[in-house]
């Protein structure tokens, strides 16, 4: 049992108490809801199977002290490491999240609930190989599933109506919040420890927004989430060792996070907590053709369309209009000089314009090697972004949750091309059917960059069986990823 929150007298907030109930009491009915987490698996899987090729990340990776062993410890699939839960769940968070072509909500606040799963895979892959030297019952992968999406339904609800980049806060706190909650279930924690967990999650320092944008874009931004995500881990352990919580760590006067971090407002939500399900699940947007931030990713598709027709005449081209929705403005509209990686995937001006070059746009196009190319830098200085209201009103609409963007390309003889506009990248849940033979493709090159061609078949054999995957155990399954 964990220590009693300090002030016996407080009520606590009754949003600890909802997502603590959400967690333990709701069962998942939806099949559909299990069929997408499974995908969401193997892309996040595979996203962190690629990042595995870029020695930045790599150098992440690993125990914080070399030469650290921990008997019975997590896994870290790709690698031959074995880690506490803490450290395993930041290096499993980083890998996936390290090249932005893992899956995306998008709502007041955007983010990446998959990021959760850093947390989630290294606890129950530690849990179940603890309870196989003790002769007990290993973590199934159905707990894995379903731990998944209730972390998407936790973080993409709280996204719906609260919009935390507004205040300067990076979207990695809805990270944190999701995978104390269902990290603590997972370790056996009661409704009160959720709740004591929940509130340390909310008065812990939050990232700042700034390693995100000019003039301070930087690779924080790629390891920010499996930073969450191990927090996470590390306070679920604390609170079930018998930590104390903090009632009412949302709503206390002066000291509170609403009054210190949210500008003294109260969270909104579109649904009541006990209408939750597995709707953010259901309705995930996957990153299937570019690994681009997702505001962008109509844009390059509408650039790809036009490749052809500017293909051999980029010095003719004096401006191109790129008509779009507000969040893309206020997040990815970017001019001058550009740093480094993560400035440039985080730029719909190079993206549109690497696009429009070369007819491609893959994680290499934003190394210095191929930045070095003169002409995307006089390409992206004739980009200029127009908001169209009624692209940013679809980009809102829970029925529609579009993310438009339209090019328009006019040459200096004064002609221009028909604009081209595409509301709905392939990723979407419209456009579910035609992506995922594109995002089972997706995940077999991935695994090859790593695994010979039998152990990658028999992966694959196993992730499209989605009884036989829910049965097997955890460690089991992340042993097939271990090199």
């Amino acid at each position: 049992m964990s220590a009693r929150m300090p002030d016996t007298h407080a009520q606590p907030d009754q949003l600890l108490s909802d997502i603590a109930d959400y967690v333990i009491n709701w069962e998942i009915g939806s099949d559909l809801a299990y069929a997408t987490a499974r995908y969401c698996l193997m892309d996040s899987l595979g996203c962190a199977m690629q990042a595995l090729t870029y020695p930045a990340c790599v150098r992440l990776l690993g125990p914080i002290v070399p030469g650290t062993t921990v008997p019975c410890g997590a896994r870290i699939p790709g690698t031959h490491f074995t880690l506490d839960p803490v450290q395993a769940a930041f290096n499993i968070g980083t890998m996936i999240r390290w090249l932005d072509f893992n899956d995306t909500w998008l709502a007041a606040e955007w983010g990446h609930p998959s990021d959760n799963l850093g947390g989630i895979l290294a606890v129950a892959d530690w849990h179940s190989r603890k309870a196989v030297m003790e002769g007990k019952e290993p973590v199934a992968m159905h707990e894995v599933l379903t731990a998944m999406i209730k972390a998407h339904e936790i973080q993409g609800c709280l996204a719906l109506e609260n919009s935390f980049n507004k205040v300067g806060l990076d979207h990695v706190v809805l990270v944190k919040v999701a995978s104390v909650a269902v990290v603590t279930h997972l370790l056996g924690g009661s409704h009160s420890q959720i709740m004591d967990g929940l509130s340390q999650a909310w008065v812990d320092g939050q990232a700042l927004r700034t390693y995100r944008h000019a003039p301070n874009t930087g690779s924080r931004k790629s390891w920010a989430a499996g930073d969450a995500t191990s927090r996470a881990v590390w306070l679920a352990l604390i609170t079930l060792k018998g930590e104390m919580g903090y009632p009412t760590a949302l709503t206390a006067k002066t000291w509170g996070f609403y009054d210190v971090l949210f500008q003294g407002k109260s969270f909104r939500l579109q649904r009541p907590v006990a209408e939750w399900g597995s709707y953010v699940m259901e309705n995930i947007l996957f990153k299937i053709s570019f690994p681009a931030e997702f505001h962008a990713q109509t844009a390059a598709e509408c650039a790809m369309q036009l490749h052809g027709q500017v293909k051999d005449r980029i010095a003719a081209i004096s401006s191109v209009t790129i008509r779009t929705h507000e969040a893309a403005i206020r997040i990815i509209d970017k001019k001058g000089r550009l740093n480094n990686f993560a400035d440039r995937d985080h730029c719909i001006q190079y993206i549109v314009a690497v696009s429009l070059i070369f007819g491609r746009l893959t994680a290499d196009d934003y190394e210095d090697a191929v930045a070095a190319d003169p002409r995307i830098d006089e390409l992206r200085e004739k980009i200029t972004c127009i908001e169209d209201p009624k692209f940013t009103q679809d980009y809102y609409d829970p029925e529609k949750r579009s993310i438009a963007n339209g090019l328009t390309v006019t040459f200096k003889d004064g002609r221009s091309l028909d604009e081209v506009v595409v509301e709905y990248p392939i990723g979407h849940r419209l456009r579910r059917r035609e992506g995922i033979p594109f995002l089972e493709d997706k995940f077999s090159v991935n695994l090859a960059r790593l695994f010979p061609k039998g152990r990658q078949q028999s992966i694959i054999d196993l992730c499209l069986d989605q009884k036989k995957l829910e049965s097997t155990p955890v460690n089991e399954f992340v042993d097939m990823f271990v090199v």
